[in-house]
């Protein structure tokens, strides 16, 4: 990992992001707990965490068409300038009454972060050596935990010592951070000349009929998944996740107070626990991350993310020991970072430059889809059938989406000179196929 650290320009991108997820962690935890404390009302607190939730179910697709068509770090940029102002009107947040200024802002940043999240995917292959991919994904993971591990367990000491101005301020100066440090990037000529910006519509398309146009690249990115095998499959086996998480995101606490005993205490530490397992794991998988087929990592990875979960749900019900279960949980963390790498690494192998932002944005909304189905479920059938049934359901997709993903794609590699072909060209395919190892 050393060496990708060694290449400026993704330094630049990890260090950035990683003081700006931090400062998003403190606001994470703050505004939920000042909006409770300010009303006192649950549905309040859920109104602000749907309000920012429901961009990316409805926006990250159409955002992806834009992070194709603008220069993704200048997309990046201006988004995180704009998340900076969008947080000031926070400032004014002082009783019950203005309380729709939080919803108004957490909405604003939520979809001002559907455009930063797909330009991110989509350039890291343009600021590292092909070879070095899985492990600057894996770098990425790091960042991102430690920044959840930090963030988190510094927010509720903020909010208490600063108060909530003070948590607004921090992540403002965060997003001016990480702008600064994208700024600073400079992206060869030879790359900029042949990825973005590629799809930007004619004048007399433009003038025609703009919305047709707009429906035509959004669609190029759907046709995409469909005609590409292994992307359909990828596709199907995260949307069988994201529903298990959905029910796991319901159910956990459930588990926790009836199963486990515990209190909200223990529920926290749970939750930020398994981000010591996912710090394991990414440092794992960027040192010899490089030495696997990214699609045998995500299948092995996924069942044994699968069956540790079932132990978690499972071995409490004989032996109801929380500290055992925590020691499980930072376990899980460590398969959980190796399957997101790969599967990341394998979206950016399999999808050429000027289609990467909108594969990554449908993704994200379908996977936010399925994530509200499975709350959904988890919230219907949960009480008749209880939190371990339901939970054994989900760690049960997880295992057999793995084997499901080692067996169809067994002996199967990257072809990495295909991909380094396609681009060095404009007109190069629209996707690498996954080819065998033979």
């Amino acid at each position: 990992m050393t060496v990708v650290l060694r290449q400026r320009n993704f330094t630049l991108l990890w260090i950035g992001g990683l003081i700006s997820n931090t400062g998003d962690w403190l606001l994470v935890i703050g505004l939920p707990v000042y909006v409770y404390q300010l009303t006192g009302s649950a549905l309040a607190t859920s109104i602000t965490l749907i309000t920012a939730f429901l961009p990316n179910l409805l926006l990250g697709s159409i955002a992806g068409v834009f992070v194709d068509r603008w220069d993704r770090r200048w997309t990046m940029i201006i988004s995180n300038l704009l998340l900076a102002v969008g947080l000031l009107p926070l400032l004014a947040l002082h009783s019950r009454d203005m309380l729709w200024i939080a919803y108004i802002v957490a909405f604003f940043e939520s979809i001002c972060d559907q455009f930063v999240s797909p330009a991110e995917s989509a350039l890291i292959p343009n600021l590292i050596s092909q070879e070095y991919l899985v492990s600057a994904n894996a770098l990425k993971s790091i960042g991102s935990n430690s920044s959840r591990l930090i963030g988190g367990a510094l927010g509720g000491v903020v909010l208490t010592l600063l108060g909530l101005r003070g948590v607004i301020l921090i992540d403002a100066f965060s997003f001016l951070f990480v702008a600064t440090m994208i700024f600073l990037i400079r992206i060869p000529i030879q790359l900029q000349s042949t990825s973005q910006p590629l799809e930007t519509p004619s004048v007399n398309e433009s003038a025609g009929n703009p919305v047709r146009h707009f429906a035509r690249e959004w669609l190029d990115g759907l046709q995409l998944i469909v005609r590409q095998r292994t992307l359909l499959f990828l596709l199907v086996v995260f949307m069988l996740q994201s529903l298990g998480e959905g029910v796991f995101a319901v159910l956990l606490v459930v588990f926790v107070k009836q199963i486990l005993h515990g209190s909200s205490i223990e529920y926290g530490l749970i939750l930020s626990i398994q981000a010591i397992g996912s710090l394991i794991g990414g440092a794992f998988i960027g040192a010899v991350g490089n030495s696997f087929a990214p699609a045998r990592l995500l299948g092995i990875s996924t069942f044994l993310f699968g069956l540790i979960d079932l132990l978690i749900i499972n071995v409490p019900v004989y032996f109801p020991n929380i500290f055992l279960v925590m020691v499980l949980f930072i376990v899980v963390g460590i398969p959980g970072v190796a399957g997101m790498v790969s599967f990341q690494s394998l979206l950016q192998f399999l999808v050429e430059d000027k289609l990467r932002g909108r594969i990554f944005g449908t993704i994200s909304s379908i996977g936010a889809l399925m994530m509200l189905l499975g709350m959904i479920l988890a919230g219907t059938l949960g009480e008749r059938l209880g939190a371990v049934p339901m939970l054994n359901i989900q760690g049960c997709m997880y295992a057999l989406s793995g084997i499901i993903v080692i067996t169809v794609l067994k002996g199967q590699k990257i072809d990495k000179q295909a991909v380094e072909k396609s681009q060095a060209s404009p007109g190069g395919k629209q996707a690498i196929d996954m080819h065998s190892s033979e």
